[in-house]
């Protein structure tokens, strides 16, 4: 029995599992109005907090640039510490929410994973079923997704190290911003190469914390290892996935820039509304297709071992068995040491 496309079989799981996909719209976009909500909620009370004389009303009333810049400077003046503290408990509140958010959500779209290609799709291959109540491996995805929080981190104190040391080509006396531009391009890149490996291989980690019942490390060990038996079939899931989401962006962007070309006849308000429908049907999009994705990982996770490592191009006897097994290599004349067929 030949082994089934995990790239077919993952579009496939997305297609008739629609709910696995409202699932993950559901906790994606929850967070994101949860934090666009918080954000704009600080951002008022930061407004609220800033001290705006008489003075600087009249500046603003006269609508001159000059007097206008003048009297935000004014306003602004001492407020940059309650602004970066602020974001800062922004930030860390969003990071533990996410985590949270997104342990449970993973746990639960990959436990209906496993269930959906036992029961439809490897059930001609093995009989041993899944138990969703087998496995408690949230405590796992936590510490994945910690670490995942923490690889952004990372990036983000990276990117300020590649702009201190691109700046270090540039000073006062010689100021060359294009060179230092140009050395901070580089370094931005291998950072995120670097950043979107990592979150990758981390992502992918908790498909075998939900599965195998391992602690974040041996789930990135199992991960490792299955790249590593079967990165044909992982690379032509992630290469598929990834190309349909260029496409998908492409013609998002494409469909954006209409409304945008009618800005002085369309209403603006008409405009802002299109845009925003279509950002979100592009992230739906985007969810959809992340799903297929995980779903061809599971689909390659449950494929038996003997279906790769069969070779298509093996001959075959009649009876199925493989020409290649069928020979005796303990014949003399099969052998490879010279004249031990005429010694004997």
């Amino acid at each position: 029995m030949s082994a089934p496309s995990p790239t077919i079989e993952g579009f496939r799981a997305a297609f008739r599992r629609p709910s696995l996909t409202f699932a993950e719209i559901a906790w994606r976009w929850t967070l994101g109005a949860t934090a666009a909500a918080l954000f704009l909620f600080c951002f008022i009370e930061y407004l609220d907090t800033l001290p705006v004389t008489t003075a600087d009303s009249a500046l603003l009333s006269t609508r001159q640039p000059a007097f206008v810049v003048r009297a935000l400077t004014h306003i602004l003046r001492g407020s940059l510490n309650r602004a970066v503290l602020a974001a800062l408990l922004v930030m860390l509140s969003l990071s533990v929410l996410w985590i949270i958010a997104a342990s449970i959500g993973r746990l639960a779209t990959v436990r209906a994973l496993f269930q959906y290609f036992r029961d439809e799709v490897a059930s001609g291959f093995s009989s041993e079923t899944y138990d969703p109540t087998k496995t408690r491996p949230i405590r796992a995805l936590i510490d994945l997704n910690f670490l995942r929080v923490a690889v952004v981190l990372a990036m983000i104190l990276a990117f300020a190290g590649a702009g201190i040391l691109s700046s270090f080509v540039s000073s006062n006396t010689h100021p060359r911003p294009g060179l230092a531009f140009t050395l901070f391009i580089p370094l931005a890149g291998v950072i995120c190469i670097a950043g979107w490996g990592l979150n990758w291989w981390l992502s992918l980690a908790g498909i075998f914390a939900v599965h195998n019942e391992e602690d974040a490390l041996a789930a990135l060990s199992a991960a490792v290892s299955f790249f590593r038996e079967r990165t044909g079939s992982v690379v032509a899931v992630s290469t598929w996935t990834g190309l349909a989401h260029l496409i998908a962006f492409s013609i998002a962007t494409t469909v954006v820039s209409l409304p945008l070309a009618f800005i002085r006849i369309a209403p603006l308000r008409l405009i802002i509304a299109g845009v925003i429908l279509v950002t979100l049907v592009y992230l739906a999009v985007v969810d959809w297709l992340y799903i297929a994705r995980l779903a061809g990982y599971v689909c390659i996770a449950e494929m038996p071992d003997a279906l790769f490592a069969t070779s298509p191009l093996a001959p075959t006897s009649p009876s199925g068995m493989a020409v290649e097994d069928m020979i005796d290599r303990d014949e003399p004349i099969l052998s490879d040491i010279p004249n031990l067929a005429v010694e004997t």
